[in-house]
């Protein structure tokens, strides 16, 4: 695997960082700017919705640049919002600080994916989006538990400074280990970009997107509260049982890789099915301490094992002209379920039956995403069984 695919890992794991250490947060943020838990939830909803606009924005806008120089603006546009949200006086000033450090995250994922993927041969795409992608694996391991710690210990505040720090490093790194395109990207009309969003599979695409990582975050935006209120663990012990989450987001993310190389289509839905049972069954083990620590780290695997697979199925829907576009969508697609999730378990606990219920209330999200999914591999068999003989030759 090329050098550069891990300096793209590295400015992930900056960006992973900024987006999943609020959870390990809420608490003290709640207590220190005086909002309600939801409210302080709705901080993941913000930034998500951020990279859902900044994601086709930024896309469009640096679509002419020289890829390196995209990365690296993106990533020095996520310092500055980091540093704001340090010295964010009120949740107000905190809220539109995440929103701000979002508008980079979409399109340098999107972006990173196509120079990932440019990077390697056909038979190892998914692999290569996966170990880049592994900076959001290793930042949920690293990352969040040492932000929670020291959060708990010297501030919230504190976080973002050391998210900061971070941001300026991956700035480096990018800087010396990526290199420069070999030529200026041939560009396609806008239209022809746009035309992209009227294919029905790549919209299916984004929708299972949305619907899949939809109901991961309706869990893990309150795991912290689940964990203390439900299982009976203590503030302190939160951070060890994120490094649980953490390492079974890297084994399943890297799992979800290789077996997209070899069978895509299967892994895409044996993956979600897997989510909406392992949340399932969650629901009933919450009040074993033993056994919820187990299935944190099964949801974790689940969850990030539908990355790859989600990525490249997209990508190869758009194809052409509108790739880039569909990939920094796609992973606006995540965010929007990750805002869509956060509000979800919010409303569970605020208008529903509470905290217990979060799990199979989100388990139903996938399932949907499965059935949407299957809709659209039948509409793709249609097509192709309509297409006259020489094309399919």
């Amino acid at each position: 695997m090329p050098l550069a695919v891990y300096a793209l890992t590295i400015g992930a794991f900056g960006i992973g960082v900024t987006e999943f250490v609020i959870m390990g947060l809420l608490l003290q943020v709640s207590a220190d700017l005086n909002v309600s838990i939801p409210d302080a939830g709705l901080l993941i909803s913000g930034y998500a919705l951020g990279v859902f606009v900044g994601a086709p924005v930024l896309t469009i806008l640096t679509r002419s640049l020289p890829r390196k120089t995209v990365l690296i603006a993106l990533m020095a546009i996520f310092t500055i919002g980091n540093l704001a949200c340090a010295l964010a006086p009120t949740y107000d000033t905190l809220m539109a600080a995440r929103v701000v450090t979002a508008l980079a995250h979409g399109t340098f994922f999107g972006v990173g994916s196509i120079v990932a993927t440019g990077l390697v041969a056909p038979d190892r795409r998914a692999s290569a989006i996966s170990i880049m992608f592994t900076g959001l694996t290793l930042a949920t391991l690293l990352g969040v538990p040492f932000g929670a710690w020291l959060g708990l210990h010297y501030g919230w505040r504190s976080t973002f400074w050391a998210v900061t720090g971070i941001g300026i490093i991956a700035m480096i790194v990018l800087a010396f280990l990526v290199p420069r395109d070999r030529a200026r990207p041939v560009l396609a009309p806008l239209s022809e970009e746009l035309a992209v969003l009227r294919r029905p599979l790549v919209l299916i695409g984004l929708l299972m997107t949305v619907l899949g990582f939809g109901g991961v975050f309706a869990v893990f935006s309150y795991i912290q509260p689940i964990l203390i209120e439900i299982t009976g663990f203590s503030r302190e012990a939160v951070s060890p049982i994120l490094l649980v989450f953490g390492g079974g987001l890297i084994l399943g993310n890297l799992a979800g890789g290789k077996l997209a190389d070899r069978r895509l289509l299967a892994t895409l839905f044996g993956t979600l099915a897997a989510l909406a049972l392992i949340m399932l069954a969650t629901s009933l083990v919450l009040e074993s301490q033993v056994l919820a620590v187990a299935f944190v780290g099964l949801l974790g695997a689940a969850a990030f094992a539908t990355v790859a697979p989600l990525q490249l199925r997209l990508m190869e829907a758009a194809g052409g002209a509108g790739q880039t576009l569909a990939s920094s969508l796609n992973i606006a697609a995540f965010n929007l379920g990750n805002a869509l999730g956060a509000w979800l378990g919010g409303a569970v606990i605020d208008h529903g039956p509470g905290l217990a219920a979060i799990t199979w209330v989100a388990a139903a999200m996938p399932v949907m995403a499965i059935l949407i999914g299957l809709g659209g591999v039948a509409l793709e068999r249609r097509a192709s069984s309509r297409r006259p003989a020489y094309e399919c030759a």
